[in-house]
C-alpha cells in the first residue's frame, strides 16, 4: 500500500480521504503521524493559494509527496462568494469551538427570507512531489442549495444544511459513499487519482 501524506489536522478531512483512497491502495497519513504539529498561515486569496501554502509548509519539513486542499461553501444569498475561503474561520467567529449546530442555525437565520438559496461547495487539491516543484492542481465543485432546516448529522461542517442538486441528496443524511460520489472533494480527488495512476508517479 502506498503512503500519501495530507497536510491537515482535520480528522474529518482525513477520514474522507481515507474512505476514498484506502480501497485504491493508498494509506493516508497526516503531519501528526510524523510529529509535525504546526501548520501554515492561510493568507491566500483563493482556494488554490491556500492549498499550495499548506502543501508547501509540510513539504519543506517532510521529505515525501504531500497533498493539501482548501475548500469552502459559497452561499449566493450572502453575496461575494461568502464565506468561501473563509468558511472555517467564519464558523469560529460564530462558535469559537466550531460547533456547527450553532453555525448552521446561524446560516439558516440569515437566509430566513432569502429567495435564492443556491450554494456551492468548492475544493482545490494541490500535490507537491518535492518542495520546489510546480504545484499540480485538481478542483471540484458541488452545486446545490441551503435547506430550510438542518437534516441529520452525517458528514461534517455545513453538510446538514446542504442539498446536492446533482444527485438529489441531503448531505446530512446520505451515506459517505453517496456523498463521495458527487462531493466537491470527491470530484477533485478523482482528478488527482487519474494522475496518481500514471506509472511514473509517487
Amino acid at each position: 500500500m502506498k503512503t500519501l501524506l495530507i497536510a491537515t489536522h482535520n480528522r474529518n478531512k482525513i477520514r474522507e480521504y481515507a474512505e476514498i483512497l484506502n480501497p485504491l491502495g493508498y494509506e493516508i497519513k497526516s503531519p501528526l503521524d510524523y510529529g509535525l504539529t504546526g501548520e501554515a498561515e492561510e493568507n491566500g486569496t483563493t482556494y488554490r493559494e491556500n492549498a499550495y501554502l499548506k502543501a508547501k509548509w509540510v513539504a519543506d519539513r517532510l521529505a515525501m509527496p504531500v497533498i493539501a486542499d482548501d475548500s469552502g461553501i459559497e452561499i449566493a444569498a450572502l453575496g461575494n462568494h461568502f464565506p468561501g475561503i473563509h468558511s472555517a474561520r467564519w464558523a469560529k467567529t460564530i462558535s469559537p469551538n466550531a460547533d456547527y449546530r450553532i453555525v448552521n442555525a446561524h446560516v439558516l437565520s440569515l437566509l430566513k427570507d432569502a429567495k435564492d438559496r443556491s450554494a456551492e461547495y468548492h475544493c482545490c487539491i494541490v500535490l507537491l512531489q518535492h518542495p520546489n516543484d510546480e504545484p499540480l492542481v485538481y478542483e471540484g465543485v458541488c452545486k446545490g442549495h441551503i435547506l430550510e432546516e438542518a437534516k441529520g448529522n452525517h458528514g461534517f461542517g455545513y453538510d446538514p444544511i446542504f442539498h446536492c442538486d446533482e444527485a438529489n441528496l441531503d448531505f446530512g443524511v446520505c451515506s459517505e459513499e453517496e456523498k463521495n460520489r458527487v462531493s466537491h472533494r470527491g470530484k477533485a480527488t478523482r482528478e488527482l487519482l487519474a494522475f496518481l495512476a500514471e506509472p511514473h508517479l509517487v
